[in-house]
């Protein structure tokens, strides 16, 4: 599969008959939106990990240097903390283009922090994409994050910032936090 999953992602009719949907934001999307929205919630889904196995060519690093940002794992038994967004299909162009780089469109159940389970849109990158990095020790992760940047700016911004905003909304998340602490730990080494 290519890098750039807009036309694959464009040609995915799920949605697209809803006046409005609620979309599922598990990395940037938790403190960053750029876009309006009509309404904002805390959310899980259930089954699934937040993991840095996703290599950023576009926004955190380029195609000779990828940054590595996340995407969802299956993971059965676990949750993974979120942020809610109620859009309409009109954001599609938007966040194709944002998630354009081996993110696909998933339809997800998701738990809103009022107790709603909504049927919504998430975009993961599977193994099959271009882009996919996948496992790798903490320490090379963290490597990686500090050592590239993108026009979105530095990796180490995202992994930072992703890993403050779960602070802040009482999440837990044992793999952010263990590449959030070695990429603080190699900035203040370097």
């Amino acid at each position: 599969m290519s890098h750039d999953t807009i036309e694959t992602n464009q040609r995915t009719a799920a949605f697209a008959d809803h006046d409005e949907l609620w979309l599922f934001g598990y990395g940037s999307l938790i403190y960053k939106a750029g876009f309006d929205y009509s309404e904002r919630r805390l959310a899980t889904i259930e089954g699934w990990a937040r993991r840095f196995w996703q290599g950023s060519h576009d926004h955190r690093g380029t195609p000779v240097a990828p940054g590595r940002v996340v995407t969802l794992v299956e993971a059965p038994g676990e949750t993974c903390f979120g942020m809610a967004y109620r859009i309409t299909p009109a954001h599609f162009e938007y966040l194709d283009h944002r998630e354009k780089n081996g993110y696909l469109r998933f339809a997800q159940p998701m738990t809103l922090d009022n107790g709603q389970v909504e049927k919504g849109l998430v975009y993961i990158a599977t193994p099959s994409n271009a882009a996919w990095l996948g496992e790798a020790p903490i320490d090379a992760i963290a490597r990686q994050i500090v050592d590239t940047a993108g026009p979105s700016g530095p990796n180490r911004d995202y992994a930072l910032d992703l890993a403050d905003a779960l602070r802040e909304h009482g999440a837990r998340d044992a793999h952010v936090f263990a590449v959030a602490e070695r990429v603080r730990a190699l900035i203040a080494a370097d």
